[in-house]
């Protein structure tokens, strides 16, 4: 993020999820909630999990109200890498979040460009996901970045 010209706020541990990395930061006004996703070694795609936990202690899905404006989705499998960043908007549309009667989730798998020969519910899942993906394997396009990072649209102007 210094190549944009930011300075992002240091990092600070998700309580939970832990083995997927999570941490949350805020740059440029906004906040963002992140985690790596993991390989799994029967189904295509890349696994993550994010919940947290309520008073009960029972692993609930992230509330539409308290969570931060952005998801960020890291994918590292060998030499390919990449970024999903996903407003917090359409993660409601798409019923990750819990908001006013949807439940919500507390796992889901990306899809990166790369990733082919995919079941119809997985090209599903990929061709909205792809909007908000980005390829970081060879070159990193910094004005695609940027748009990702801190536009609350994507990349293709459509509205989430």
């Amino acid at each position: 993020m210094n190549d944009l010209g930011l300075s992002p706020s240091i990092p600070t541990k998700d309580t939970y999820n832990s083995e997927y990395e999570g941490f949350c930061f805020q740059a440029d006004g906004l906040s963002f909630r992140s985690r790596r996703a993991k390989k799994t070694p029967k189904k295509q795609g890349y696994f993550v999990a994010f919940w947290e936990k309520d008073t009960n202690n029972k692993n609930i899905p992230f509330s539409f109200e308290a969570f931060p404006d952005k998801l960020v989705i890291s994918v590292i499998d060998g030499p390919l890498s990449g970024q999903f960043i996903i407003p917090k908007s359409v993660l409601r549309e798409k019923k990750i979040l819990k908001h006013k009667g949807i439940t919500g989730k507390m796992a889901l798998r990306f899809y990166p460009s790369w990733e082919t020969s995919l079941n119809k519910i997985a090209q599903a899942a990929q061709k909205w996901q792809c909007d908000y993906f980005i390829d970081t394997t060879n070159i990193i396009q910094k004005e695609k970045l940027a748009q990702l990072y801190f536009s609350s649209s994507s990349i293709n102007n459509k509205k989430p």
